[in-house]
């Protein structure tokens, strides 16, 4: 699917395909429905030497200095900052920039500088379209955006860890969220690395790259210099994922050890560098969140896409290379208006069933840097060694964020809007999770019809995963309904990712930073550092945790009592796919 969030401006805004970013995305289905001893030997002596003290319980939260701490990387020494015991270092280029004749092209590394470059604020994001969620008070409120500074010079590194030693930590790469179309490492207060590094002793890495049609435009058509445009922003992850081979140990991480992570668009990203040769032995486990999207773009479909942005703009294809060069707002507007003429809008208030080929700026099953479908019809070979932690939320887009209004919805009201997303059907589908859910409240119910293809998609890749018996997967489903409006949100789309960096604090407006919440954060983040360290997420606070078989289906629900159920809405997911003819995406 496009972004895995909704605008909430309109119905018609909650499924169009306009490059929005996913929390523009969030209120629309909303809306709709609802290493030290490295880093020491490449350093300065006094450099080194002179590194501050760890802070103490009644020192300086944050110590800033000219002398430290300073870390060798292959493009050069940066200077960092310690927030109290986590040395942090933010914006560190990995390549170079990729605007001008950069655009489009495969990324390079970056050109190392002289001297010691300072490290201490986030760098630019990829540039992308305007957030309309801003404008929704209730939206605005709970997810606190920072968008950052655009710039097409955005390929950019951040590093939390709690000491800059030889001890070789389990490095955990965050890659965010938004769809392919927008987002940045910065964007969500959840993502913040300081407290699950500390927590886990591990080494957080989070970073930007390219988005939208900067970093999924097929121009293979018009040029063998363009070849690689179609999965421009994929290959910047691969980048990123070798700097965090070549330097990782000088800030105390295990190359060795590295465990990718995602959600969303970040989720569809983890997915796709799994079926990439490129990728192969840069990362050794992975996880899911939210986004089991199993099917990018085909070549036909994204050349298409192409196609109409040239009609925008007028541009014959002898003139193809003026598009590195025009201001990215007449490029990124080309680009948007001819997919909606690809896409309509769609005003339908639930997500309908997606078509079997993505129609807009995403990776591009090329046959050679992505091979196949990522995991359709099966999961790829590979990875089969990759231990796997796949889930998502009880509710996703089916939360009534920015709709009061919805929590007192009839029965008749319901019914119109799933027969609005699934036509003749619409009656059928509601009936079939009234009679399996009948104490739910009509709005409860629209709301698991919303959330049942992403089930259904987090269960197949699970799934084919295992079916290549190859390394385990763990699934879960996060349950816990935030108490924020009155629980209205429920286990809305991007509710775990609070818990799973130890941030609920950090992010209360989500949570409401209650003493259950920092319970249940403590269980879910020891989940995924445990994962990161041994490849399986159980340790001693969560029952024990089965790995997947397809047989049985067990699954973590993470809640105020979390607990294995074996795959307990087989039932309902086999109703949608039988009524709707789901198929994966």
């Amino acid at each position: 699917m496009t972004d895995h969030c909704a605008p909430a401006s309109d119905n018609a805004a909650a499924t169009r395909h306009d490059g929005l970013d996913r929390r523009t995305l969030l209120t629309g289905a909303a809306s709709a429905l609802v290493a030290a001893a490295a880093a020491v030997a490449h350093a300065a002596p006094a450099e080194a030497a002179q590194s501050p003290a760890p802070a103490t319980a009644s020192g300086p939260l944050v110590v800033v200095t000219d002398r430290g701490p300073v870390v060798e990387t292959t493009g050069g020494r940066v200077r960092g900052a310690r927030m109290r015991d986590i040395h942090t270092f933010k914006g560190i280029p990995y390549g170079a920039s990729t605007a001008g004749t950069g655009r489009f092209m495969p990324p390079v590394k970056v050109t190392p500088w002289t001297g010691v470059r300072s490290a201490l604020h986030y760098g630019p994001v990829a540039p992308h379209g305007p957030r309309a969620g801003w404008a929704f008070d209730e939206e605005a409120f709970m997810f606190e955006w920072d968008d950052g500074v655009p710039s097409e010079d955005c390929l950019r590194m951040n590093v939390w860890t709690p000491g800059l030693d030889a001890r070789k930590r389990p490095v955990m790469v965050w890659i965010h969220g938004g769809g392919f179309a927008a987002g940045s490492s910065q964007e969500l207060r959840a993502y913040d690395g300081e407290r699950l590094a500390r927590r886990g002793d591990v080494v957080v890495v989070s970073m930007n790259h390219r988005l939208n049609v900067l970093g999924y435009a097929n121009l293979a058509a018009y040029g063998s210099q363009y070849a690689s445009a179609g999965l421009a922003g994929m290959l910047d992850l691969v980048l990123a994922l070798e700097w965090v081979r070549d330097n990782i140990a000088n800030f105390g991480g295990d190359p060795g050890g590295v465990t990718i992570f995602g959600q969303s668009g970040g989720g569809s990203k983890v997915s796709t560098l799994m079926a990439m040769p490129a990728a192969k032995g840069l990362f050794h486990r992975a996880a899911v969140h939210s986004a089991s999207s199993l099917r990018m773009n085909s070549a036909d479909t994204s050349a298409k896409v192409a196609a109409a942005m040239l009609a925008e703009l007028g541009l014959p294809a002898s003139q193809v290379g003026t598009l590195q060069t025009m201001p990215f707002e007449r490029l990124f507007g080309a680009a948007m208006a001819g997919l909606r003429k690809i896409v309509p809008a769609d005003p339908a208030p639930i997500r309908r069933v997606a078509n079997t080929d993505r129609a807009e700026f995403a990776p591009v099953v090329d046959g050679r840097l992505l091979p196949a479908q990522p995991f359709d019809p099966v999961a790829p070979a590979i990875s089969s060694h990759i231990p796997l932690l796949i889930g998502c939320c009880f509710n996703e887009f089916g939360h009534g964020i920015n709709h009061p209004e919805w929590e007192r919805s009839t029965e008749q009201e319901v019914r119109a809007r799933v027969t609005q997303s699934y036509g003749a059907k619409g009656d059928a589908v509601y009936d079939a999770y009234k009679a399996l859910y009948p104490r739910m409240t009509p709005f409860d119910l629209q709301s698991q019809i919303a959330a049942a293809l992403h089930r259904q998609n987090a269960v197949m890749q699970t799934e084919r995963h295992v079916a290549l018996k190859g390394a385990p997967a763990w699934h879960f489903m996060f349950k816990w309904q935030t108490p924020i409006l009155d629980g209205r949100p429920r286990a809305f789309h991007c509710a775990e990712l609070p818990f799973v960096f130890d941030n609920t604090d950090r992010c209360a407006a989500m949570t409401g930073g209650t003493a259950e919440a920092r319970t249940l954060a403590a269980k879910v983040a020891d989940a995924w550092i445990a994962f990161a360290r041994t490849g399986n997420p159980n340790h001693a606070g969560l029952p024990a945790w089965p790995a997947f078989d397809a047989a049985r289906g067990p699954m973590m629900v993470f809640d105020n009592t979390c607990d294995v159920q074996d795959d307990y809405d087989r039932r309902a997911r086999q109703v949608f796919v039988a009524l709707t003819a789901a198929r994966p995406r």
